[in-house]
C-alpha cells in the first residue's frame, strides 16, 4: 500500500493578506503623522525617571498588538489547532513588528524608508505562513519553518540593539526593550526546540542578562553593530544551554555549541566594530 502524505496546510491568502496590510497601514502612519516629543516624568523606587516619547513608541507597541491578534485570527482556521494553543503562535509575530516599527522610526524619510517598509511586510508575511505551518508538527514544513523562526528571532534581536544603539535611545527604554525582546526570543525559541514545553525560569533569567549587559555596556563607547553582537552571544549561548540541559545532555557536553557560538558572536564583534 502506498504510504498516506503528510498534511501540509497553507493560511487563508484572504486573511494573510488582510493582516499583513492592517500592520503596514500602522507604520504608514507613523511616517505620515508627525508628531512632537512629549516629556514624561515619573518617579520609581525613589528613582527619577524622565524622558520623551512620540507616537511612533505608541504605532510601534499598536502594531505588536495587531500582530498578536491577527494570528490568533488566521490560526484558527488551521485543521490541527488545539484549544488554547494560539498563544504560542503570538511571540514571534510580536516581536517582529515590533522590531520592524522601531527600525523603521530610526530611519530618514525617503527611498531607504520605503525599501525597510516593503522588507518589513516580507519579514511580516513570512513569520504568519511559518507560524501557520509550525501549529501541526507532522507537517513536511515544520523542521523548516522551525529553523526559520529561530533563525529570525536572534536576528531580530540583534537588529532591535543595533537599532536602539544607533538611535541613541535612552537608557530606560532600551533595557526594557531588551528585556523583554531578550526574553520572547528564549521563550519562543525553547518552546520549538524542546517539543512545546514552557521553560519560563530560563526565559526569566536570559531576560534579565540580556537586560544587565545592555545596562552594563550602554556607557561604554561601542558601535551599534558591536553592541549586537556583544549582546546577542550570551542570549544564543543561554538558550542553547537551556535547551541542551533539557533534552538531557550532560553539563560538559552542553557548553561546547554555546561556547563556540559566543567566541564567534564576540569575534564578529572585534572584527566588524
Amino acid at each position: 500500500m502506498q504510504a498516506m502524505s503528510a498534511p501540509r496546510y497553507s493560511p487563508d491568502p484572504g486573511r494573510l493578506s488582510v493582516l499583513t496590510a492592517t500592520v503596514l497601514l500602522t507604520y504608514a502612519l507613523t511616517h505620515v503623522i508627525h508628531t512632537p516629543l512629549y516629556p514624561v516624568s515619573f518617579s520609581l523606587a525613589g528613582w527619577s525617571l524622565d524622558f520623551e516619547i512620540n507616537l511612533n513608541v505608541a504605532f510601534a507597541m499598536l502594531a505588536a498588538g495587531l500582530s498578536a491578534a491577527g494570528v490568533d485570527w488566521l490560526l484558527r482556521a488551521h485543521p490541527s489547532l488545539q484549544p488554547g494553543e494560539t498563544v504560542e503562535h503570538w511571540l514571534a509575530p510580536m516581536l517582529t513588528a515590533l522590531v520592524v516599527g522601531i527600525a523603521l522610526a530610526t530611519l530618514p524619510a525617503g527611498g531607504v524608508w520605503w525599501a525597510a517598509f516593503g522588507m518589513g511586510g516580507l519579514l511580516l508575511t513570512a513569520v504568519f505562513v511559518a507560524e501557520y505551518v509550525v501549529v501541526d508538527p507532522a507537517d513536511t514544513r515544520y523542521p523548516l519553518a522551525s529553523a526559520a523562526l529561530t533563525v529570525l528571532a536572534f536576528a531580530l534581536y540583534l537588529i532591535l540593539a543595533v537599532a536602539l544603539r544607533a538611535s541613541g535611545a535612552r537608557l530606560f527604554f532600551l533595557v526594557l526593550a531588551l528585556f523583554l525582546a531578550g526574553g520572547l526570543v528564549a521563550l519562543r525559541t525553547l518552546h520549538l526546540r524542546l517539543n512545546e514545553r514552557w521553560e519560563f525560569a530560563w526565559t526569566l533569567v536570559i531576560a534579565l542578562v540580556s537586560m544587565q549587559l545592555a545596562a552594563g555596556l550602554y556607557f561604554w563607547p561601542l558601535t551599534p553593530i558591536r553592541f549586537g553582537l556583544i549582546l546577542l552571544g550570551p542570549v544564543y549561548g543561554l538558550t542553547g544551554l537551556a535547551a541542551a540541559l533539557a533534552e538531557g545532555e550532560t553539563l560538559r557536553r552542553a557548553v561546547i555549541e554555546p561556547a563556540v557560538m559566543l567566541s564567534v558572536f564576540w569575534g564578529l564583534a572585534f572584527w566588524l566594530g
